[in-house]
């Protein structure tokens, strides 16, 4: 960074490529994305391919129709991040509560995340943790329009002016015209809100919330909703809740999906009853396949997620086992996503498709719980070596899609235009590139779940958890209403923050089946969450590993010709 400086008020003011002097305005700001090994001095910088201009963040999941219309349900996440240009301008300044000098350094933070914050921003953050703490029954409603409002809010607040300066409350009745957001509510998630309002307990709305958040911000969490929503306050409360309502009621995700895992479908595949083994066989057939695996970082440094399309024939599996493993797949790569890094890449590789590998069933349900569950997740699709068939094919999932959505794929033809996203060393050797890394499936071992027999250390470390969480709810109340001390107790919410995600490694184990994931050494949770993709330390396999810190995804440890400095 020897062309950039940090000026007082933490703005960086760096050279701007292609100009020879570094820009001074005061309330611009230039930003390199950067990480750094929490305990080394060496880093570097990650800057996109194409400085021309920053990508625009987009509705989350409507790429993973793409995604599951080529594998049908073998596929994992969706969303679009924004990620920096060489040279980012911000005009407005962004909030920089809980934002020091040191966390600068090890990794810029993208806009619209925490430490990164307009004002406007922040105080929609503000209303969205308002409004979602009432609905969890912690906060009770400022005023009784408020409380009958909970029972049946109909659309999103409107932004024309009202006759008096009034401020209208989040869950007021609204007899209004329906916005464009509620006319584009495909999935019926503001009927889906009513309706678990109406019907749910909100303290298990709120755990379903907080065991969502896993080792993520739960600024971040909720930010992901905002940017998904276009920062519509209570479009993004529609979708939190509909979403926590999916995760509890209609998939089980947490208390089923990930808690049973890998090790209880290879029970079920000796089960008595033909449904449930088949169910059990299918899932493992999957995994054993390697219809989709993650594995390594694009330039980006986001992880990667492979899809082998030929793998997957329509009929093969069962639509419920598609659906299970689309779902286990979406949950375990977001253990790989960290603050800096929140979005992953989906590589298709497209060699040998052909139309037998087309399914429509499973692309519905991929569509709906990509579009409607999984907001902000999805940095770029790259489609490989795709034949003239599928150009068709193409055509029309480009059409159900958002124009901003459809702009993060990519086509590539060769091994030259895959290396403009991802090193040559980091292409597995399948698709041309020097990795030699190849998909294995590991298959459970009979003790890897011991720990999750263990409920006096479960409970213990579920209370402990609940305590920062309290603790947590109350300092962002105090963060809401005062704001003369609120840059502090924005340090205060990091700090609580850093504790959950420190709290949650020492739970996983305890509360989520190993994945293959796990026994292969990539995720280590045991290790605070680092995440190793390039080869075990004691044996390194593969190009040169990265340096592997806890969630704070991998930094190469020389750097790139294109590094800026």
């Amino acid at each position: 960074m020897s062309n950039c400086i940090v000026s007082p008020s933490l703005h960086f003011i760096c050279r701007v490529p292609g100009s020879s002097a570094g820009r001074t305005t005061p309330r611009a700001v230039y930003l390199v994305p950067t990480v750094i090994r929490p305990y080394s001095s060496r880093y570097r910088h990650y800057s996109p391919r194409n400085p021309k201009r920053p990508t625009k963040s987009a509705s989350s999941l409507t790429l993973g129709v793409a995604a599951c219309f080529l594998v049908a349900g073998s596929v994992f996440f969706n969303s679009n991040a924004r990620y920096l240009g060489e040279a980012e301008v911000l005009v407005d300044r962004p909030n920089t509560a809980g934002l020091t000098l040191d966390n600068i350094m090890v990794g810029s933070v993208l806009p619209g995340r925490p430490g990164n914050l307009t004002p406007d921003q922040e105080a929609k953050l503000q209303e969205l943790w308002t409004a979602t703490l009432t609905v969890f029954g912690v906060l009770a409603p400022n005023k009784p329009e408020d409380a009958d409002g909970l029972q049946s809010t109909s659309g999103a607040a409107t932004s024309e002016p009202k006759a008096t300066k009034k401020k209208q409350s989040m869950f007021r009745r609204q007899d209004d015209s329906k916005t464009a957001a509620d006319q584009d509510d495909k999935y019926g998630q503001s009927k889906a809100f009513q309706q678990v309002l109406a019907t749910q307990n909100p303290e298990n709305l709120r755990k379903a919330f907080w065991s969502m958040v896993k080792h993520d911000h739960p600024d971040g969490l909720l930010l992901r909703f905002l940017r998904a929503r276009k920062w519509d306050v209570h479009n993004a409360l529609v979708m939190l809740i509909a979403t926590m309502n999916w995760r509890m009621q209609e998939v089980h995700v947490d208390d089923d999906i990930m808690k049973k895992g890998e090790a209880q479908a290879m029970q079920d595949t000796s089960n008595s009853n033909a449904t449930i083994k088949k169910e059990g066989h299918d899932f493992l057939a999957q995994l054993k396949l390697g219809k989709s695996f993650l594995h390594g970082t694009d330039k980006e440094g986001r992880p990667m997620c492979f899809v082998r399309v030929r793998l997957h024939r329509q009929g093969e599996q069962s639509e419920t086992s598609l659906e299970r493993y689309t779902v286990y797949t979406i949950e375990t790569a977001r253990l790989l996503l960290a603050s800096h890094v929140d979005t992953a890449a989906i590589v298709f590789d497209m060699t040998g498709f052909s139309m037998a590998n087309m399914d429509y069933a499973p692309v519905k349900f991929m569509i709906k719980c990509f579009e409607a569950n999984y907001p902000e997740s999805l940095g770029v699709v790259l489609v490989h070596k795709s034949p003239w068939i599928f150009h068709s094919i193409w055509n029309i999932i480009k059409g159900w899609l958002d124009p901003v959505v459809a702009k993060k794929v990519h086509f590539t033809k060769n091994i030259e235009e895959l290396e403009q996203f991802i090193e040559k060393s980091h292409i597995i050797k399948e698709l041309g590139g020097d990795d030699p890394w190849e998909y294995s499936y590991v298959e459970p071992k009979a003790d890897e779940n011991q720990t999750m027999s263990d409920e006096t250390t479960t409970n213990q470390l579920l209370e402990e958890r609940a305590k920062v969480v309290k603790e947590y709810e109350s300092t962002t109340q105090a963060w809401i209403s005062d704001a003369q001390d609120r840059k502090t107790l924005q340090q205060k919410r990091n700090d609580l923050a850093e504790r959950l995600r420190a709290g949650y490694w020492q739970l996983d184990p305890y509360v989520r089946a190993r994945s293959l994931y796990d026994r292969t050494g990539m995720i280590r949770g045991s290790e605070g969450g680092v995440i190793q993709y390039y080869g075990k330390p004691e044996t390194p396999k593969g190009p040169k590993p990265l340096i592997a810190s806890p969630q704070h995804g991998l930094v190469a440890t020389e750097p790139r010709a294109d590094d800026v400095d």
